[in-house]
């Protein structure tokens, strides 16, 4: 219990809402000022799948070299960073091998030199457009993203009523 102002005593009220702070996140797609509830393809959502988080990130833009506009990179400063205080590019030896960076500005000046790559290359071989995973920034910012939901993904699997409060949080998502 806590006292108010006129000393009465104030019982505190079960399941205030919260409101949780933060910069606001670009959406994954070109142009995307902002994540869209309206367009799943450029958010990630809390209760996507591995496979849902993998296959956003892959497609999201991420041009090469550029660090300013790219929603690849904000997800590491504003996600990555803060949760784990580091970031590992993971890649094969032929590919320069894995790097670690404790800093955002360190990560930023290896992409913006071309030393880390997006992550996805294409290349053309008898016609057929192949894509080929060079390990750089994509598929390693998916693993990070990936390893903060995995907890929850369990909570969500895990605990009866919080599946179904997800199970409201889904009839009420807004689509197009």
């Amino acid at each position: 219990m806590r006292r108010a102002k006129s000393k009465k005593l104030i019982k505190p009220k079960k399941n205030k809402p919260i409101i949780l702070s933060h910069h606001t996140l670009p959406g994954l797609q070109q142009g995307q000022e902002k994540m869209s509830k309206s367009e799943p393809s450029s958010s990630i959502f809390m209760e996507d799948e591995e496979a849902e988080v993998n296959t956003k990130i892959k497609k999201a833009y991420c041009p090469p070299e550029k660090v300013e506009g790219n929603p690849c990179l904000e997800y590491v400063k504003y996600l990555i960073f803060p949760w784990f205080h580091e970031f590992t590019v993971e890649r094969s030896e032929k590919n320069g091998g894995n790097r670690t960076f404790t800093t955002f500005e360190e990560l930023s000046a290896a992409y913006a030199s071309g030393e880390v790559h997006p992550g996805t290359r294409s290349q053309t071989i008898i016609g057929k457009s192949i894509e080929q995973n060079t390990g750089d920034l994509k598929p390693s910012l998916a693993k990070a993203l990936n390893k903060i939901l995995e907890p929850v993904r369990s909570h969500f699997k895990n605990d009866k009523s919080a599946k179904q409060l997800l199970q409201s949080v889904k009839n009420y998502r807004v689509t197009r």
